[in-house]
């Protein structure tokens, strides 16, 4: 195995983004990651006419070098219980991971699947027949612990670097980032994908969205590609070029639909699956399953990897005025809440109120105070009191951190109605050989074993869904009362009730579909066209708010591109 790094800290993350620390009940994401692996193995079997251990094996081919020798290792050791299983005539997905003692039946609790068990035997029976007793039982699990063990363990000379990791994942900060500033002069591990490119790691004073340090005569001190002086003049360029325009960083405090989750439809549809696939594997590992480099609020480039374009909030700030170079944060946060914004996220923010630019921050929490995967899904949703004093503590946080002419705009909790309403008779990646998974089975799936994203709205049952919209509505009451209550010090503060809905019915109005604006992998956040849509609408909503104009445009655009190019790129 490659222990080399930065290899060691992919694969470090990449064992921290699975979930391979199960939760959820019956096996939870391991049991559910396990029938994936599975029936993917099963059909691209069928497509190759060969049997489902050539199939396993062809897989794991498909990844990158460096993960093939752990996927192999994983296939000689469930060989003989799918063989098995396959020669009883008893082998589905499902039975096979329970086999595997990936997928349990907890005490008290229903059997999980995902397809038809095996007629006639049932899935007890089928696993009597593999695993004979308890003991066998134990054997296997025992085996598949170790298979899946946390590589921090199973390498004791990982310890460190694996604790170091960890910390900083956890503080939501920069893997890489020598001087401390939160920001990064690499792309993944909450680096450039999430935060603008640091032109100088070894100066904290050195960073995006800094007002210029003796007018950048010298060197680049707010990483925006301007300094030096005009020959002309004897005036340093930032000066000649950026002080008649009030320049405004771009801040996001969100959650996974604001970093932009995406899952590549390909990596779960047989037909589509070949040697490039998954090629981007380690990359997408590193950002957490995120893409905030191409989401609506931050945004800044396009890519071959998925169909529509790139707009954004930070991407317009640019347009107008190229001075606001690479001052964006996205601090988005799978699963973030705001109680976790408030005790943890928020304070991963990089601003100075006396040494940097004033900043736009978006708070867009829209689904995860209403949203998880227990059972008593309402008694787990966020009150309105408690989202609105959470929200109250972010903004006095901000207060103590953003310039004066900072401005802050706090968004409503979506309607996640029009996830079920939308795809439940849909046919799921997973199902599009056979035709044989629709998002309702899915969604019952995830539920059964409570790691579904939102029980409350993916779900079959409409007097649920009914209610968990109503909690959302009243969390939006509860942030708009408290924008109308605040006075902030430093910053203006408004609040848009953003509904994707009107951003749907816009594009099915021009003959679009509606499904096109949900991911087809999770079936739950918004697409990359849903992204591309939202920023159009997050503009109109801010020109509204701010009839002059929230930024202006700078009238030396055209000679910056003349004299610094790209800027530096990012």
């Amino acid at each position: 195995m490659d222990v080399r790094f930065p290899s060691t800290v992919m694969l470090i993350f990449s064992v921290m983004a699975v979930g391979v620390r199960s939760h959820g009940i019956d096996g939870g994401i391991g049991c559910a990651g396990c029938t994936l692996v599975v029936s993917l193995a099963q059909q691209i079997g069928e497509m190759n006419n060969e049997p489902i251990i050539e199939a396993m094996q062809r897989l794991c081919g498909f990844l990158p070098s460096s993960y093939q020798p752990a996927c192999k290792m994983f296939v000689t050791e469930v060989e003989p219980v799918v063989q098995r299983l396959v020669d009883e005539k008893l082998f589905t997905p499902d039975v096979a991971c329970h086999a595997l003692t990936l997928c349990t039946v907890d005490p008290g609790q229903k059997q999980c699947h995902l397809y038809p068990l095996p007629a006639g035997t049932g899935l007890a029976k089928s696993l009597s027949r593999v695993l004979s007793s308890g003991n066998a039982r134990e054997t296997r699990a025992k085996k598949m612990q170790k298979l899946g063990s946390d590589i921090c363990d199973y390498f004791p000379v990982l310890k460190e670097i694996c604790q170091f990791v960890y910390e900083r994942v956890d503080d939501h900060d920069p893997v890489v980032d020598a001087d401390g500033d939160r920001f990064s002069v690499i792309e993944t591990l909450r680096g450039t994908h999430f935060r603008g490119r640091d032109c100088d790691d070894t100066d904290p004073s050195i960073h995006p969205g800094a007002k210029p340090i003796d007018g950048d005569r010298q060197s680049d001190s707010n990483c925006n590609g301007i300094y030096g002086v005009d020959p002309k003049s004897g005036s340093p360029y930032e000066e000649l070029l950026c002080n008649s325009t009030t320049q405004l960083g771009m801040i996001l405090l969100g959650d996974s639909a604001g970093a932009h989750f995406h899952i590549p439809e390909n990596w779960v549809s047989a037909p589509d699956i070949s040697l490039v696939t998954f090629e981007i594997l380690p990359q997408v590992l590193a950002d957490e399953f995120d893409w905030p480099y191409l989401s609506a609020m931050t945004g800044y480039k396009n890519s071959s990897l998925v169909k529509w374009p790139t707009d954004s909030t930070y991407y317009k700030f640019w347009q107008m005025d190229h001075c606001n170079h690479r001052d964006y944060q996205n601090l988005g946060v799978n699963g973030a809440r705001s109680s976790a914004m408030n005790s943890t996220i928020q304070y991963s923010m990089a601003r100075d109120q006396k040494l940097d630019h004033p900043a736009l921050v978006v708070y867009s929490l829209i689904g995860n105070d209403v949203c998880n995967g227990h059972a008593d899904t309402i008694a787990h949703m966020t009150t309105p009191e408690v989202m609105r004093a959470n929200f109250h503590s972010t903004l006095q946080f901000l207060d103590t951190r953003l310039p004066p002419g900072s401005h802050v705009i706090a968004t409503g909790v979506a309607d996640g109605r029009i996830l079920f309403n939308t795809l439940h008779d849909h046919i799921h990646p997973i199902g599009k050989l056979r035709s044989d998974v629709t998002y309702e089975q899915l969604y019952d799936y995830l539920d059964c074993l409570q790691i579904s994203p939102c029980t409350g709205w993916m779900s079959s049952n409409e007097t649920l869904r009914n209610l968990t919209s109503e909690r959302a509505a009243n969390l939006s009451k509860a942030i708009e009362a408290e924008v109308h209550a605040y006075k902030s010090k430093n910053f203006d503060v408004h609040f848009v009730q953003f509904d994707i809905q009107d951003v749907m019915k816009k594009w099915v109005k021009e003959g679009g579909k509606a499904e096109d604006l949900i991911e087809p992998v999770d079936g739950f956040h918004p697409s990359q066209l849903a992204n591309f849509l939202m920023a159009q609408q997050f503009w109109e909503d801010f020109e509204g708010i701010y009839p002059q104009g929230i930024v202006k445009r700078n009238p030396h655009n055209d000679q910056i591109r003349q004299l610094f190019g790209d800027q530096g790129g990012y």
